[in-house]
């Protein structure tokens, strides 16, 4: 029983599921919250698929950063004609509603997109 078990949830493809950061974000002050995923529109994060400009990216292998309010996550990326898989961790904003997106090298804050 307990191998069958095993095997079963082996062969079950990875359920999404909602993250921390769930939610609808700005790329800039004057973004359209309306317009998810175009240039002068506003970011995703829904049931751990980030959903950005042209592009999205599957959240997986969540890691907790120890005395922080963030997790890092491996992200498997696909947009025009492309895949790759990168490193972001995401930690809420500590002076607003939003949050903080670090890249390799590369550091951003998304504030969320409230009643819109």
């Amino acid at each position: 029983m307990r191998r069958s078990l095993a095997l079963a949830l082996a062969v079950v493809p990875a359920i999404a599921a909602a993250t921390p950061y769930d939610g609808v974000y700005r790329q800039a002050a004057n973004a359209d919250c309306g317009l998810v995923g175009v240039d002068g529109g506003a970011l995703m994060i829904k049931d751990g698929i980030f959903h950005g400009v042209d592009m999205e990216c599957r959240m997986e292998n969540p890691v907790n950063v120890t005395d922080m309010d963030a997790t890092l996550y491996t992200l498997h990326c696909s947009g025009e004609d492309d895949h790759w898989t990168e490193r972001a961790l995401i930690m809420n904003a500590a002076d607003s509603d939003g949050i903080i997106m670090l890249w390799n090298g590369y550091a951003f804050r998304y504030e969320t997109c409230q009643g819109e």
